[in-house]
């Protein structure tokens, strides 16, 4: 028998702030032959982020390699990445404005690197057209390969971010071809490699997981070096995706927020619309004074 999907909360209802700043975005993305992760994922948030005139870039094209059960993205690339992408991007981001600019891309395990050049590129090219940027990457384990990930490095983007996504025993079920102990490893080499450069994970509530289960996985990250942290709300894209188990109140998101600065994190941002790269300027500049990091220019 099918599951009905569960009728959505109050909490969960959010106007849609839609306006000339949304429709300049979204006309500037669409005319540069450019993605962002905020329209591929069906990202609640993205009336928001486009009303104020920011964006989340996805590179690599907008189809992915991976069949993860909770993500809207469309899988099976088509092709090789466009060479002259990073320069559309970077290009977009001086037109928008930006100072704070969020990369992240498909996965890509059909590219001997995974992609990581195409990442190396993308900063490079930033920092070329928009010298004083502060870059924040959300990268794919890269399938564990070491010197993949440090070709991102070398470019030094400001923030490294990689999502856990979801508790352990859940792996199977929510991400098939992902490894929760290799996605562990890879913020483990990063913090390893540069204490200072501040790492960034999140996770989805609401797919299954207990309290116990979610407690060991902030336990996790925070024994890696893990110090930005977001939590937010599972909300299922289509019928084809995993059913939402459970809606979490607010309330809960703020305890679990109070719950993981206790345990060592730097900054938390913990809610149902919570999403991997939502307000991270200013998680960013709560953490960057503590790391030195060029605050006043974001």
């Amino acid at each position: 028998m099918t599951q009905q999907p569960q009728q959505k909360p109050r909490w969960l209802k959010k106007r849609l702030p839609a306006g000339p700043a949304y429709e300049n975005v979204k006309n500037l993305i669409g005319k540069d032959r450019l993605h962002t992760v905020c329209q591929e994922a069906r990202c609640p948030n993205i009336w928001e982020c486009f009303s104020q005139h920011t964006a989340t870039f996805l590179i690599m094209g907008s189809r992915c390699t991976r069949n993860c059960r909770f993500c809207s993205v469309a899988q099976g690339p088509t092709g090789p990445p466009d060479p002259a992408e990073p320069a559309r991007v970077a290009a977009a981001a001086r037109q928008m404005g930006l100072k704070y600019i969020v990369i992240t891309a498909v996965t890509r395990d059909d590219l001997a690197d995974g992609g990581a050049l195409f990442f190396a590129k993308t900063i490079a090219e930033i920092r070329r057209q928009i010298p004083a940027a502060v870059i924040e990457i959300l990268i794919p384990d890269f399938q564990g390969n070491a010197e993949a990930l440090q070709s991102v490095l070398k470019a030094r983007p400001d923030v490294l971010n990689h999502n856990i996504e979801t508790v352990p025993r859940l792996y199977p079920l929510v991400r098939p071809q992902a490894r929760y102990e290799r996605s562990l490893h890879l913020l483990k080499r990063v913090y390893t490699s540069d204490p200072k450069l501040p790492t960034k994970s999140g996770l989805m509530l609401g797919l299954g997981e207990s309290s116990a289960e979610i407690r060991s996985t902030l336990n996790d990250l925070v024994g890696v070096g893990c110090r930005i942290l977001t939590l937010g709300q599972y909300l299922q894209p289509s019928k084809a995706h995993l059913p939402v188990k459970r809606f979490v109140p607010p309330e809960e998101f703020e305890q679990w927020r109070q719950t993981a600065i206790e345990m060592g994190f730097s900054k938390v941002a913990s809610g149902p619309f919570v999403r991997s790269s939502y307000h991270a300027k200013e998680l960013y500049r709560a953490v960057g004074p503590l790391l030195l990091k060029r605050d006043n220019e974001v």
